[in-house]
């Protein structure tokens, strides 16, 4: 064996050494950055803690908050809201029973049920919409029912489609000979009360049978499904059957929407445009509780939906997402609404709200 043959093994080991520590060194930065970034990722702050925010309410505005919250959770990965379109009706339960931290419904809450709350609320106007008449009769893509014909159906008067009133404000369309199937909500509603909000103030027969209500007695017996998406879907495999759903979900089910007549004569579409032509001479007042009852122009059965917060929170950590959220709802939110053919809130009132919000929310 020469030398050179016997000096190998050291430089072998010598070599091997060398590598080996460049990989333990370097599997040690690799290492410290991975905890790093981790660290980064679970709280753009640093040592910031994740704030849950939970809420529950209306299913009119869903499509729309569930977009808000999605879109809010990726800008602010340490604020993460959840929501539950459960009916406004329970929204506003559980808001008075404090097991939400936030609720939302149609119909704004009355001085008695915000008098049950020791901390306090404050309702935010978020979106406004329509309530689509959706039906399902094959072959009639544009129905038109006009201020007597609709109430009349919906108190059961009307109970076969190819009835003489319905055939007037039709005149050329082959109304088939079916029974009118009615489908209303089963569950305490906002939509609903925006519908029978407004059937009260057109009809006086429905004011006097049925009424404003969330969850009214109906009169002739209809078919109940709950939340807007178990309307559309009931009215969907229903021939013969008519519904109210909020716009959004008419669509997303391509159901048809009927033209109603307005206080003006005019047969409209529950489209965003004609929502926005109703909703355009809204005045808030300071509370931002306002109805919308029988508008002059536009689409005749629109409302607005609301946030419903405390105005004392448990703690600052809870306090401040409230109002981070409110701010963002309120302003890169607000360019969401018509994408999903909600209306958007006025820039003066949406300023309003923040402030507001900043200044009465508080934590002890």
């Amino acid at each position: 064996m020469s030398k050179r043959q016997k000096q190998a093994p050291l430089g072998a080991d010598l070599l091997f050494a060398a590598i080996a520590f460049v990989l333990t060194f370097s599997a040690t930065l690799v290492g410290q950055r991975m905890v790093q970034s981790t660290a980064s990722n679970s709280s753009p702050a640093g040592n910031t803690q994740v704030v849950q925010l939970d809420g529950a309410g209306a299913s009119f505005s869903a499509i729309l908050y569930e977009r808000y919250f999605r879109e809010l959770n990726r800008e602010f990965p340490d604020l993460q809201v959840s929501y539950q379109p459960v009916g406004s009706g329970a929204g506003i339960r559980q808001i008075i029973g404090e097991t939400l931290d936030f609720a939302a419904s149609d119909a704004a809450m009355t001085d008695e049920e915000i008098a049950q709350v020791d901390r306090g609320i404050l309702l935010i106007p978020t979106s406004g919409g329509s309530v689509a008449l959706v039906y399902n009769l094959p072959g009639i893509p544009d129905l038109k029912l006009s201020r007597s014909v609709y109430p009349a159906i919906f108190l059961g008067e009307i109970t076969r489609w190819n009835d003489p009133r319905i055939a007037a404000d039709n005149p050329g369309v082959n109304l088939p000979d079916l029974p009118i199937r009615n489908v209303v909500r089963s569950d305490g509603s906002g939509t609903t009360f925006i519908f029978t909000n407004h059937l009260s103030a057109i009809s006086p027969d429905f004011d006097s049978s049925i009424g404003v209500s969330m969850i009214p007695r109906w009169t002739n017996n209809p078919i109940q499904a709950r939340g807007n998406p178990g309307v559309a879907a009931q009215v969907s495999r229903t021939p013969g059957g008519i519904g109210y759903v909020e716009y959004a979900f008419a669509q997303q089910n391509n159901l048809p929407t009927a033209l109603l007549e307005n206080r003006s004569g005019e047969y409209v579409a529950p489209v965003l445009e004609e929502a926005e032509k109703a909703l355009e001479s809204v005045e808030f007042p300071e509370d931002f509780r306002v109805f919308v009852s029988d508008p002059e122009t536009g689409y005749p059965i629109t409302g607005l939906t609301w946030m419903i917060i405390y105005r004392q929170y448990e703690d600052a950590e809870t306090a401040e997402a409230i109002k981070q959220m409110v701010e963002w709802i309120m302003t890169d939110g607000q360019a969401l609404n018509n994408s999903l053919e909600y209306v958007d809130i006025p820039d003066e009132v949406a300023e309003r709200a923040i402030e507001i919000t900043r200044s009465e929310v508080t934590a002890p």
